[in-house]
């Protein structure tokens, strides 16, 4: 089976083909970091206007590196939630006007789940080693972080176990660099600059490491940082990229932590990172450290696949196909996700 992907939940519109066995045939992605990096962050309107702009193309490059035609696929994916209601709304109507001219089945992806599927897709010749299920995930990204009990490659297969208060973790990069004029997006810039950093130098907190709970908060990480410069400016040279590390430190420890704790409860053997912070080097170290002393095994897909791509759409629309599931065309948009939320956002004691 081959299936056409379309994502557009945020800032990148993408089209892919794959198979069900998760052979990549094409990913191509239109990246909009140019239009959102003069405002620090990105804008829903600017961001539905380039869907328009790309959605279009893109399809058609996909297809033709493929080197397949609209007749050749078996059916349609596209992201349908969570994300911006404008954005995600160009994906999907376009999608349903593929299904309708050529008759197509449709099925609409949980992005969230597209991300828990992605360390399954193969680029290359290769065929990566994969987890079985069930794995415990993390998904950590701009606008999500959480972490999951995956049981099989169905949404009704995914638990959430714990997930952010408040900010996501790669939100928490974008705000910092921002604060420290680096720039949008700031996760690959304090990255690079954390590698050259003494992680000890700065005593950033590590919010809600020692709770009991799976519950994860990055807002007053965030704060910190914002304080301390302005107490004390904008560093520059080695004690900016040690600022950077103390940071990086603080909220890769508080997420492997979280991701073993998980681990531990639901007794799996298998741990997965996916989304755009997966692709920082300072959490695969870690992860990869710490799962070694736990006698667990690390997925993480290559960074292709931990950002926002259509291929980890086609795969898991490709697995809804296989289970006889089907869309109509009335098929709608929602902003967040359906996946059962374990977390309630917001501060204060839990029940």
């Amino acid at each position: 089976m081959r299936v056409l992907g379309i994502e557009s939940s945020c800032d990148e519109t993408a089209a892919a083909i794959v198979d069900s066995d998760g052979r990549v045939l094409s990913d191509v992605v239109r990246s909009q970091i140019a239009i959102h990096a003069a405002w620090g962050g990105v804008v829903p309107e600017l961001a539905a206007r380039d869907h328009l702009r790309g959605v279009l193309p893109v399809t058609s490059e996909a297809c033709r590196v493929a080197g397949l035609t609209l007749d050749d696929v078996d059916g349609l994916a596209v992201t349908v939630r969570p994300g911006l209601a404008g954005a995600l709304l160009v994906g999907a109507e376009f999608a349903k006007t593929l299904a309708l001219a050529t008759g197509k089945p449709i099925v609409g992806v949980d992005h969230l789940v597209g991300h828990l599927l992605a360390v399954f897709l193969t680029r290359g010749e290769a065929a990566p080693t994969r987890p079985g299920f069930p794995f415990v995930a993390l998904v950590a990204s701009g606008g999500h972080t959480a972490i999951y009990k995956v049981s099989g490659p169905l949404e009704r297969d995914v638990e959430e176990l714990g997930g952010t208060r408040d900010d996501a973790a790669g939100e928490a990069f974008d705000k910092v660099a921002k604060a420290l004029g680096l720039g949008y997006p700031g996760g690959p810039v304090i990255d690079r600059l954390a590698s050259a950093g003494d992680a000890t130098r700065f005593a950033v907190p590590r919010p809600m490491r020692a709770d009991p709970s799976l519950e994860l908060s990055f807002s007053g990480v965030k704060t910190w940082v914002a304080r301390h410069v302005e107490r004390e400016g904008a560093p520059v040279g080695q004690a900016l990229a040690d600022l950077c590390a103390s940071f990086q430190r603080a909220v890769v420890d508080v997420l492997v932590d979280k991701t073993m704790r998980a681990a531990r409860l639901a007794g799996v053997g298998d741990v997965v990172l996916s989304g755009g912070v997966a692709a920082n080097g300072g959490l695969r170290a870690r992860a990869k450290e710490r799962c070694g002393a736990h006698g667990l095994r690390l997925f993480v897909p290559p960074p292709a696949s931990c950002t926002d791509n259509a291929a980890m759409i086609a795969f898991a629309g490709a697995a809804r196909l296989a289970a006889g599931e089907r869309d109509g065309l009335d098929l709608s948009i929602e902003p967040r996700s359906r996946i059962p939320r374990a977390t309630v956002k917001g501060r204060g004691r839990r029940r």
